[in-house]
């Protein structure tokens, strides 16, 4: 607004009145009611480089309030989903709780069967007791994110309520490109255009220094002086002038200011490339992230239905051969494991779409 309103003309009133005596004279008395006026002729462009140089300024600083939003709605998706991923880590390790007691028991009646000793019953203590640690532990982070989530939204320390993971639905497939033209949509991309814009105009800016500058002023009112007494009405005062100012030499400052600014716009085309360098290297590592993510989890998949079967066969032999129940337990460890596994998979999936989003700069309503 400033920089547009430079373009009006700069009114002023300036009244004054004057009383003098020399020498134990009469006093002359005389005053003036003027109002003067000046307005600079935008021929060659300095006013229309600073406003168009602050029009990009402002659109830099909303560019910077949507990377704001962005990166704040990306931290939060982040940290919910992270929530789901410790509430599942939980259960799962609940259960992996419950096996080891049930090993420790397994192991317990082995040694007084004599066919285990007491090594080996104090290591799956130690190991049931490593879990029970993890659970204390899980519980804490749950608690600390709930905490984390709750600030970030502006709320008080609370509950934070929620679903499951395994419920959580995200799309199918990807594109396996993005358009450049998507990219403009990121909000450092943005600045740093802006940026570059406001650099460009700064150097018209200060190529227009070495230009003559125009102004016309003019001052009117009423006024009498030349007598030494008031009468009023005064006479009128009337007054029009016309400046034209070019600069001979002024110690060289213009020259270096527009070498300034000339390197200064070369510096933002250099930080304008790179945005848009780095603004693909991250859309890349999303995709790929999500799309690895998806591969672990097929694989996953697969591991996981196999070790079911095996939990089911080694139940069987137990039934009706000669397969201890400690066979058993262990072949569950291992499924409880996989389980883990496929759901730190499910979270990277999770997570690469979120780094899509804010590599692409977000929403924009």
């Amino acid at each position: 607004m400033t920089s547009r309103l430079a373009y009006l003309p700069a009114l002023n009133l300036t009244p004054q009145g004057t009383i003098s005596s020399f020498d134990g004279s009469k006093a002359s008395k005389s005053y003036q009611l003027a109002a003067s006026a000046s307005w600079e002729i935008d021929i060659f462009g300095r006013l229309t480089n600073a406003k168009r140089s602050a029009q990009a300024a402002l659109e830099q600083t909303k560019s910077y309030k949507q990377a704001v939003r962005t990166q704040l709605i990306a931290t939060i998706a982040n940290s919910y989903y992270t929530l789901l991923l410790l509430d599942k880590q939980f259960v799962i390790s609940e259960r992996t709780a419950s096996l080891w007691k049930e090993n420790v028991q397994a192991m317990q009646a082995l040694k007084k069967a004599g066919l285990t000793d007491e090594a080996a019953v104090a290591q799956s203590e130690a190991n049931r007791l490593t879990v029970e640690a993890s659970l204390r532990s899980l519980r804490w982070q749950i608690n600390e994110m709930e905490n984390s989530l709750s600030n970030l939204l502006g709320e008080a320390p609370a509950p934070v309520e929620r679903g499951s993971i395994d419920r959580q639905e995200f799309p199918e497939t990807l594109s396996t490109g993005v358009p450049l033209a998507l990219l403009g949509n990121r909000p450092d991309v943005r600045q740093a255009e802006y940026s570059l814009a406001q650099a460009f105009y700064a150097t018209n800016g200060a190529r227009s220094a070495f230009y003559p500058n125009i102004t016309l002023s003019g001052v009117a009112g009423w006024t009498n002086a030349g007598t030494g007494t008031i009468i009023n009405p005064g006479g009128m005062l009337l007054q029009a002038i016309g400046s034209l100012t070019q600069p001979l030499f002024n110690k060289g400052a213009n020259i270096a200011q527009l070498r300034i600014a000339k390197a200064q716009q070369e510096e933002a085309s250099l930080a304008f490339q790179q945005s848009l360098l780095n603004a693909g290297s991250e859309v890349n590592n999303a995709l790929v992230q999500w799309q690895t993510a998806r591969e672990r989890i097929t694989l996953a998949d697969g591991q996981i239905a196999a070790l079911q079967t095996a939990v089911r066969s080694t139940q069987l032999l137990m039934d009706h051969g000669n397969t201890t129940y400690l066979e058993v337990l262990t072949a569950q460890q291992g499924l409880l494991q996989a389980e883990l596994s496929q759901v730190a998979d499910r979270f990277d999936e999770i997570q690469g779409v979120i780094n899509l989003y804010h590599a692409l700069g977000g929403g924009q309503e």
